[in-house]
């Protein structure tokens, strides 16, 4: 997985390990944890550091949930133990001495501080004293997560740990993490999670890890940079190489020019190696054009929905037509994946009218998609039988060629299903929905377990898509770009969120405030609810102009920084020199000087409208 790598981590730095889905991220993890050790070399961990990491493995256990997160600080599990060997030998003088150590490590304080933990990652404050065994499996996974950063660590090893969060919680992880004293390493596939947390990028591909300095866009910079110069250079060297070889090949012959040529073989022999790296491989998904767009898709009215007599949702009146892109936010456990089932007519409403148009097709991936696969089968097979009427039409080879597009070649095509990992389980189950040539796609959380260029190709195919789609994802740069509008989940109420992602970060602050402030959430009658989401509505609005200008600045900083690289590309290629008139040279220094002014502009103007949002929210 890894040779010949050589990398220190200092105390306090925050490494994101990023690179393709079987790279050696989580084995780099499983030796600093001491589960695998080097078969060459030296891994080098101080025995006295304090290293976490979030347990892999569903737990299975009748204590309740906070008792399981408390069990984290194992520190002061051993010091109620000894806490209580003393009282039960009636050694008071001991039993003083331990409880003075048992407030001073925070004893008395445990459990607010594994409730707060649990109440960030999504559970209700009703819930944490119901036995673990009764939650979900993803709910347990939090729960593990959430006893992870329950320990007293030095080092917090975490591997995808947003794999199983919602939005919300992601949030929460974000601003946690930010905040934590001790060293980080963290695998993710999520952007804006890397950028947020990382203060250091390890580039793990092709048996190697590349050290990078700065968050996950200056890493991208930095990559692509370097990608240049070593292109560049490589196109160099095959010229003189070319050369050379022309030379030799003209004189070897002649006996006057014999030695020459001798002499410039040798010269070539020195000449640097040329590494041809491999370029990884690209997926270009592609969304065939559904066979027919009907006006609308699918429409709600009055729509209540829930399970058994309960009710999650009511009142919902929805109209989703094609290319509509409506993304769902909304905490853990308020109703959006119900609410993408009854749209999907695979839950029936409990009241109020589903609407579906005759030539409807629905392409829904749900989170629990992959664990329908079928283990014993193959991706051939799974494709014939999950992909509908078209595709058992198709023949080998077009089945073949389309699981190709998704990165299945060869006779991967043909291997159990059980010997996929998590990203080509999803992957094969994205690639059935796609050859069922939707019209509607409802996704909810279809980002877990892909990998970045996954993720990438992803998002430029659901731009592309000529049907609607309807989304609930943690992956806030897939929710950026792909989503126009968004529906928020709150309170058993469907309605418009009148803002982007960074409003709603500050509607949860401004609700999860109220929420500490209130003693009984359940106390507040639902006029109380909607008369707050006014006044929070109305703070947005007045806000509105500014972060406007925010996002055009934004936009315009993404279009100059872009020419700025292709400038800075040109002036690194040694040809450029060569071969481009001076007039034409002095033209693109100038202009990659006015460029860099425009750029200290912008984000000058960037930062001061930065603040007044900032202190705008914070007096809110």
């Amino acid at each position: 997985m890894l040779e010949n790598v050589s990398v220190s981590i200092l105390r306090g730095e925050k490494v994101g390990l990023v690179g393709r889905n079987g790279s050696g991220k989580s084995s780099l993890l499983a030796l600093l944890r001491g589960e695998l050790s080097a078969d060459s070399g030296e891994c080098e961990v101080p025995a006295q550091l304090a290293i976490a990491s979030v347990a892999q493995e569903l737990p299975h256990s009748k204590r309740a949930v906070v008792e399981h997160v408390i069990d984290g600080d194992e520190a002061l599990r051993t010091l109620e133990t000894r806490l209580a060997a003393a009282e039960q030998a009636g050694d008071g003088i001991r039993q003083a001495a331990l409880l003075a150590e048992f407030d001073a490590s925070g004893g008395y304080t445990a459990r607010s501080r594994a409730a707060s933990l649990l109440d960030g990652l999504g559970f209700d404050a009703c819930d944490i004293d119901r036995p673990l065994d009764e939650f979900s499996g993803g709910l347990r996974m939090r729960a593990n997560l959430a006893r992870a950063l329950m320990c007293r660590s030095d080092v917090l090893l975490l591997d995808e740990p947003t794999n199983h969060l919602d939005l919300d919680a992601v949030l929460w992880l974000e601003e946690w993490l930010c905040a934590y004293p001790g060293t980080l390493l963290l695998v993710s596939h999520d952007r804006e999670f890397l950028d947020s947390v990382a203060t250091r990028i390890f580039h793990v591909s092709d048996r190697g890890i590349a050290s990078y300095t700065g968050n996950f866009s200056h890493f991208e910079v930095q990559r692509a940079a370097g990608a240049a110069q070593r292109r560049a250079a490589d196109e160099r060297v095959r010229r003189e190489i070319a050369h050379v070889r022309s030379f030799v090949d003209r004189f070897r012959a002649k006996a006057s020019k014999a030695r020459q040529a001798q002499s410039r073989l040798k010269w070539l022999e020195r000449l640097p190696e040329i590494v041809e790296r491999r370029e990884e491989t690209s997926f270009d998904w592609e969304f065939a054009a559904p066979a027919k767009l009907p006006q609308p898709l699918v429409s709600l009215e009055r729509i209540a929905a829930g399970y058994g007599s309960r009710t999650i949702v009511g009142g919902v009146t929805l109209s989703i037509a094609p290319g509509s892109r409506l993304g769902i936010l909304g905490r853990n456990g308020a109703g959006k994946s119900t609410l993408m089932r009854v749209i999907a007519g695979e839950a029936q409403p409990l009241a109020g009218n589903r609407t579906a148009a005759v030539d409807l097709e629905v392409g829904f991936f749900a989170q629990l998609e992959v664990d329908q696969l079928d283990g014993d089968s193959t991706a051939m097979l799974e494709l014939s039988r999950r992909g509908g009427a078209e595709v058992a039409s198709w023949t080998p080879q077009q089945s073949r060629d389309h699981l190709g597009r998704f990165g299945f070649v060869g006779d991967r095509v043909f291997e159990p299903v059980a010997r996929f990992s998590g990203g080509e389980r999803a992957r094969l189950s994205l690639a059935i929905l796609v050859a069922r040539r939707p019209n509607l796609l409802l996704l909810d959380e279809p980002t877990n377990h892909l990998d970045l260029e996954m993720r990438d190709s992803l998002l430029l195919a659901l731009q592309d898509f000529d049907g609607a789609v309807v989304l609930v994802s943690h992956d806030r740069a897939l929710l950026r770009s792909v989503c126009d509008d968004f529906l928020l989940v709150a309170d058993g109420v469907v309605e418009d969120f009148d803002g982007d992602l960074t409003d709603y970060a500050t509607w949860l602050a401004q609700r999860r405030s109220t929420t500490r402030e209130s003693p009984s959430p359940q106390s507040s009658s639902r006029d109380q609810r909607k008369e707050q989401r006014r006044r929070e509505a109305e703070a947005r609005n007045q806000l509105a102009p500014w972060r406007a200008e925010l996002r055009q600045i934004e936009r315009e900083l993404e279009t100059t920084a872009a020419r700025r690289r292709e400038l800075e590309a040109r002036l690194s290629e040694p040809a450029f020199y060569v071969d481009t008139p001076a007039a034409e040279q002095r033209r693109v220094s100038e202009e990659l000087g006015r460029l860099a002014r425009e750029i200290d502009t912008l984000e000058g103007r960037w930062l001061e409208l930065g603040e007044r949002l900032e202190a705008a929210n914070s007096a809110s």
